[in-house]
């Protein structure tokens, strides 16, 4: 029995130990799993950052043109008031020469009448005072 139990002994050590290997050889590829989704975390985060940086430096981008652009917008809108202003001044002053002209010829015009009026009644009277031409016998 001498060589039982040293042989026993040396076949329960070799079960452990393989038993001990696959256990770790089990571990292995979970620690390695494990590792392999850390690192794809971190790769994943530095993306996320990346693409965050990118994010806000498109957003400070469309802030910028939007503050161009709606400078833009009111200088535009300043200039339309200014030429809607001149317009109306250009407008007001073009029916005012038309005005002015229209009233000067009515003038003129009116005095025509006056004059021809006086004409006509100094022809009137000259017809009636003139003497009726003597008729011969």
């Amino acid at each position: 029995m001498k060589g039982f139990v040293p042989r026993a002994l040396i076949v329960v050590v070799g079960v452990v130990a393989l038993f001990c290997a696959s256990c770790r050889e089990q571990e292995l590829p979970g620690e390695k799993k494990s590792r392999v989704i850390a690192a794809e975390n971190m790769q994943l985060k530095q993306e996320l950052a990346r693409r965050d940086q990118e994010i806000a430096k498109l957003k400070a981008q469309h802030e910028k043109q939007m503050k161009q652009q709606q400078g833009e917008l009111a200088k535009c809108v300043e200039r339309k008031e200014a030429l809607e202003k001149q317009l109306q001044q250009n407008v007001k002053e073009q029916v005012e020469s038309v005005l002015t002209e229209v009233v000067e010829e009515s003038a003129k015009l009116q005095q025509q009448i006056k004059e021809l009026k006086a004409e006509i009644e100094k022809m009137r009277q000259q017809i009636q005072v003139k003497p009726k031409p003597v008729e011969a016998p």
